[in-house]
């Protein structure tokens, strides 16, 4: 799908664990600190109205993302282990399952357009930690 990304000035980079665990952590900061600390407005521009339980669930889907951030953050220069191959696993099942979650949302008209992002995030995501770390290195 995607071996390396040709930024704006025309160099190639690597895709490797790393990036994708820097990538997912700055998008679960973002994500989480909006969700804690302005639930509301974050979840209005996705067309979405909290009621109080849906305010209570928002603002822990943000704590979940923040956690998610430090232990991407954290694991980031992990060596090929059974533990990086676990942590990678895990992110595949998830942001897979948010993938599919978040297109259910758009089709079916829970979410505004702007839902169409949260599903090339997380299937991006899904893919990105499935092809880094989850195939055995060739040494």
């Amino acid at each position: 799908m995607f071996e390396s990304l040709v930024c704006s000035r025309g160099r190639e980079i690597a895709m490797t664990f790393n990036l994708v665990c820097i990538i997912n952590a700055v998008i679960a900061f973002g994500f989480g600190i909006a969700f804690v600390v302005g639930a509301e407005p974050t979840a209005a521009m996705y067309g979405l109205t909290l009621s109080p339980g849906g305010l209570l669930l928002a603002r822990l889907l943000g704590a979940a993302f923040l956690g998610y951030g430090v232990i991407t953050f954290q694991a980031r220069n992990t060596a090929d282990s059974p533990a990086r191959q676990a942590i990678a696993l895990g992110l595949v099942v998830g942001n897979a399952i948010g993938g599919v979650i978040a297109l259910l949302g758009v089709t079916s008209g829970v979410v505004n357009a702007l839902g169409w992002s949260s599903v090339a995030i997380y299937l991006l995501l899904a893919a990105g930690f499935g092809m880094t770390g989850l195939a055995k290195s060739a040494a």
